[in-house]
């Protein structure tokens, strides 16, 4: 599926970024003009069921990669994704051919979900997430539950299909940008990635969404990769 993208900049470089789920690229509003003005043309999408693109089963990471390697531009200098847009980004890496890779607080590792929790979402109101997160910007609320009105609530499907962790060395030079503490990627897991050549860097007192939660410390985080 072609999906739909936003854009920032005119750089002579390339960077593509890649939400997590119930969002849409506007998640990245605080985060991708910053981006920009260190020099990159700055593409963000929507994944599928998400946003301005389409609906459509299956919702699985490895579809969501398919999109990814059918939009972007190939070769990209930077690609940041988070959550479950980081394993859809993981699985696109090898043939996306980007330079550098970050992944923020990564959904790779299935846990325990009550999906059809994560489906009521889709009805949430302005004031519920802003109880549920109380370190995003007012903006941030009002973008996050204009978003859930096209977001496809059976797209929790994908988080059934997580690649895992991963056994090998990143394809390309990685960072993992983690919230403090982590439940995708606890302390244990950091260790074993960074064994196999990752590099692990937290953002402190940030939660999942950490471009949201703390964007400046999210910026801080990508000190050495921009």
């Amino acid at each position: 599926m072609k999906l739909a993208t936003r854009v920032w900049g005119t750089g002579p470089r390339t960077a593509v970024l890649v939400h997590g789920i119930m969002t849409d690229s506007r998640t990245w509003n605080r985060v991708a003009p910053a981006v920009a003005d260190r020099g990159y043309l700055v593409v963000a999408v929507d994944l599928r069921g998400h946003g301005a693109s389409g609906h459509g089963a299956p919702y699985t990471p490895a579809v969501l990669a398919a999109d990814l390697l059918e939009t972007l531009p190939s070769a990209p200098d930077l690609a940041i994704g988070h959550s479950l847009g980081s394993a859809a980004l993981l699985l696109a890496l090898p043939r996306l051919r980007c330079a550098r890779a970050i992944h923020c607080d990564p959904a790779w590792v299935r846990r325990p979900r009550d999906l059809g929790a994560l489906r009521a979402t889709k009805h949430a109101t302005w004031r519920e997430l802003r109880a549920e997160h109380p370190l995003w910007h007012d903006e941030d609320i009002t973008t996050e539950h204009r978003a859930l009105t096209t977001w496809d609530p059976d797209s929790v499907n994908a988080l059934a299909h997580l690649p895992g962790l991963p056994a090998d060395a990143p394809c390309v030079p990685s960072l993992l940008l983690l919230a403090d503490p982590s439940e995708r990627i606890p302390p244990a897991l950091a260790a074993t990635l960074r064994r196999r050549g990752w590099h692990t860097r937290t953002v402190d007192g940030a939660g999942h969404t950490v471009h949201r939660d703390d964007p400046i410390g999210f910026l801080g985080g990508l000190s050495g990769w921009l």
